[in-house]
């Protein structure tokens, strides 16, 4: 029976009662899973891919030992194995085996670990792990989650975030040597997913492109025996279902047409951007000290609250990540390509060929840096194929942009008029 209330998110991710309309997700990763398969989760920004694989491994407890493993602060190849490590320590079993692996760098900080904890646990494994023998020990821990007497699904979320890193460096520029750190650790991880085939079940996720990223070094190959696993929007009906469920939660009275005109303000229905638009709707009637809430409002909410500085801050993170996928070469033509989208409605063949004008790239063709950037702008979700060029997915974040950087920003077929 569906539910008719659900509290609303404040975290990153979410799971049991305010996990929300992605049942058949569930299944069908589930299923996936149990079929033994690897699997890159595949989406847009905001989506609930971190919330998919908490619930499902919730869901698997039992049958699976199921290990999260975030990788955002990671910076270095090293600092991969530290985190498996500290998630492997949650489980008994698993870190009495482990701990055998980093016997010496623990044997000499015991005292001290024991009673600071595992902050202190993950300084000490991360200062004995030379530049060299990560992958030796990394190789070892896989070994013993492979044996392990029950299935293992490894979890592996913002592995895009560290390879971009390893890729690109502080400067987002792509050097032979980086290149080479980059290849080593996914070359690492791909070979420890084949050998332990069957008995460890790897899922990748984060929240910029993991293949635009190995397509810029050349590295795709290091994915290709992972499933993509596409978690698409909502749809309306469960978006509706979410508004509404939410009301119920917090006194909130929709009148006739006020969740619709909420949607399609939105436009692409991301579950983030949907919670987030009623947060700002209870906060406007918790404040007037009416709880009751019209479809004629919903306009200036939006303007004021969604696309106010608040919303700024949450939707910058587009364009943070945009620039670490493209680095500093390729950002500048995106960011004119985008606004001229948001501007105009439609980045059309005609504009595109118009601004190659004012960019130049080094070492390649302005048209083959304008396809790597279409490419990554389609993989991504920030525009789709449309009718005379690109238009944007999501009405939220053309609105932004053009909001962003559309005031002083002349459509490049009307400049020199």
């Amino acid at each position: 029976m569906a539910r008719d209330r659900l509290i609303q998110a404040d975290g990153n991710w979410v799971s049991g009662d305010r996990f929300w309309g992605r049942e058949e997700d569930v299944k069908l990763l589930t299923e996936r899973i149990e079929r033994g398969a690897h699997v890159l989760l595949v989406a847009q920004r905001r989506m609930g891919k971190t919330s998919l694989m908490k619930e499902t491994a919730c869901r698997l407890n039992g049958a699976y030992v199921c290990l999260f493993v975030d990788l955002q602060d990671c910076h270095e190849a090293p600092d991969a194995i530290v985190k498996l490590s500290l998630a492997m320590h949650k489980h008994k079993p698993l870190w009495t085996r482990a701990s055998e692996v980093f016997g010496n760098i623990l044997s000499k900080a015991a005292d001290r670990v024991e009673k600071v904890g595992v902050g202190e646990l993950g300084v000490t494994l991360r200062a004995g792990l030379t530049g060299g023998d990560w992958a030796e020990k990394g190789d070892r821990l896989l070994a013993i989650l492979a044996a392990c007497d029950q299935p293992v699904v490894l979890l592996l979320d913002e592995v895009p975030i560290l390879v971009s890193r390893l890729l690109k460096g502080d400067d987002y520029t792509i050097t032979p040597e980086r290149r080479s750190r980059a290849d080593h650790f996914m070359s690492w991880l791909r070979e420890n997913s084949i050998r332990h085939q069957g008995r460890v079940r790897i899922v990748l996720s984060g929240s910029i492109g993991l293949e635009p990223i190995l397509r810029q070094a050349k590295l795709s190959s290091t994915v290709n025996n992972f499933a993509p696993f596409e978690l698409k929007p909502w749809g309306e009906a469960t978006a509706t279902g979410c508004l509404r469920a939410l009301a119920n939660e917090y006194g909130i009275q929709f009148e006739e047409g006020a969740p619709r005109e909420m949607l399609r303000h939105l436009g692409c229905l991301i579950p983030h951007h949907v919670q987030m638009f009623f947060t700002y709707v209870h906060e406007t009637c918790r404040r007037r000290g009416r709880m009751e809430f019209a479809a004629e409002e919903v306009q200036g909410v939006y303007r004021s609250q969604m696309l106010g500085t608040r919303g700024h801050a949450e939707l910058t993170h587009y364009e943070e990540r945009l620039e670490m996928v493209l680095g500093k070469e390729l950002f500048p033509l995106a960011l004119d390509m985008l606004t001229e989208a948001a501007v105009t409605g439609r980045l059309t063949p005609k504009a595109l060929t118009a601004l190659q004008d004012y960019h130049r790239v080094e070492g390649r063709t302005i048209a083959d840096a304008r396809k790597e950037i279409l490419w990554v702008l389609e993989h991504d979700g920030y525009l789709e194929s449309a009718t005379e060029g690109y238009a944007f997915v999501s009405a939220l974040l053309r609105d932004w942009w053009r909001a962003r950087h559309g005031q002083f920003y002349t459509p490049v077929l009307g400049r020199g008029e």
